[in-house]
């Protein structure tokens, strides 16, 4: 039964090594025909330019040129008149035609040798391209062919049912017939467990950002009940704490739904022409309007650099950047927005400023969501800034180059593709 199996396989293989092969030779043997007319267009052109200028002395365009006696390639003609009809010039086609399609003749007998030598070197190559897609295809059909007694489906059962969702456990069946099966849940459980663990991990995080600013909330709400009506300084201060906390887990809740749409796919990139030069001095000038606590710098080029981005994100992603600097540089300190080329020419944007920086254990987990170093959590934030500048840069199929150092400042840059 294998063997009739093996042989029909093969069979088949063949049969497409030599659709593939034929189609191959057509296109060929179509390429090399038209090369040739187009050869012949050519060399007829150029001979009759040639006699031209060796009869006439040169070619002019207000000459008449024709045939007579066409179609008949033995009797035709090429003549050229001057403007008033004087004949000028009168020689037969056919003798140099002849000569020319001889020539060509050869040419494409010597293309049809060389298709011809090299057709068990094609058919070798076809048949070595398809070999993996053959064996693919042999792989799936005896695993569609496959039966398994009904002890191994209870095999398969009882291990599925002893499995605890929130363990490392693993499948092992402990059946070598049914292996393929083990590792290929075990991969799909371990993608599962991963995905589990970062929700879970997602969802814990954002409850405790959003619990301090509701329980803010609670307190000052309780407070203006109480005692409120009577007392004008907690009036005041209350409607103040209850608006600061409400803009914040806006900003929270706002944050959140980005990164929760852009990991279900629906924010999509409008790529355009932008212009990075304006695109960080717009920045720069906004920076310089909405803070006034630090000083900021432009370090302009002279080199115009323009990609195909998403203008509004990626200025999102670079706006990012500036207000980290900014809140972690002190007051009257220097912010450089700058932008370049790297080494290898690839363009990038850079923030750099002369605050308070970052261990390096800090700096390989900067961009997780809600990760906040425990030197900065005093500090008012999200966690969720550099997690969205990250999922922009990476959608636009850059990274980041950070340069950081305690007490020194960050570089921040993003390295763009041209």
């Amino acid at each position: 039964m294998s063997e009739k199996k093996g042989a029909a396989e093969t069979k088949r293989m063949t049969s497409i090594v030599m659709k593939l092969h034929w189609s191959w030779i057509g296109r060929k043997f179509s390429m090399c025909l038209g090369w040739d007319f187009f050869l012949l267009a050519v060399l007829c052109i150029g001979w009759l330019c040639d006699q031209e200028i060796t009869r006439l002395g040169s070619l002019k365009g207000e000459y008449q040129r024709g045939f007579t006696n066409f179609p008949s390639w033995k009797e035709m003609t090429y003549i050229v008149k001057d403007g008033s009809g004087k004949m000028l010039m009168e020689i037969p086609v056919f003798p140099a035609l002849r000569v020319i399609v001889i020539l060509l003749g050869a040419v494409l007998a010597l293309q049809i040798l060389n298709i011809c030598f090299s057709y068990v070197k094609e058919e070798q190559s076809i048949r070595r391209i398809l070999a993996p897609i053959n064996e693919i295809a042999l792989k799936a059909d005896e695993l569609s062919k496959m039966t398994f007694s009904e002890d191994k489906y209870h095999q398969i059962e009882e291990a599925i049912s002893s499995l605890q969702p929130e363990e490392s456990e693993l499948i092992s069946f402990g059946d070598s017939d049914l292996q393929g099966i083990e590792a290929a849940m075990n991969n799909l459980l371990v993608r599962m467990r991963d995905s589990y663990r970062q929700q879970a991990r997602f969802v814990n995080d954002a409850s405790h950002e959003l619990r301090t600013p509701i329980a803010v909330i609670q307190g000052y709400a309780n407070m203006l009940a109480r005692w409120g009506s009577r007392d004008e300084k907690v009036l005041k201060e209350s409607i103040e704490a209850i608006q600061h906390e409400s803009d914040h887990m806006k900003y929270l809740v706002e944050q959140l739904l980005f990164l929760a749409r852009g990991d279900s796919g629906k924010t999509k990139l409008n790529l355009e022409p932008v212009p990075l030069n304006e695109l960080m001095e717009e920045i720069y000038e906004e920076s310089l309007m909405i803070d006034e606590k630090h000083i900021y710098r432009f370090a302009e080029t002279a080199e115009h650099l323009e990609i195909q981005a998403d203008s509004a994100l990626l200025k999102q992603a670079v706006r990012i950047l500036v207000d980290n600097a900014a809140k972690y540089t002190h007051e009257g300190d220097e912010i450089v927005l700058s932008i370049g080329r790297t080494k290898n020419g690839a363009p990038y944007l850079q923030v750099q400023d002369t605050g308070i920086g970052m261990a390096e254990a800090d700096v390989e987990h900067m961009f997780e969501r809600f990760y906040r170093a425990d030197e900065v959590r005093n500090r008012q934030g999200t966690g969720l800034g550099l997690a969205i500048a990250k999922w922009i840069v990476d959608k636009h199929k850059g990274y980041f180059e950070i340069l950081s150092r305690t007490e020194l400042g960050t570089r921040v840059r993003i390295v763009l593709s041209c």
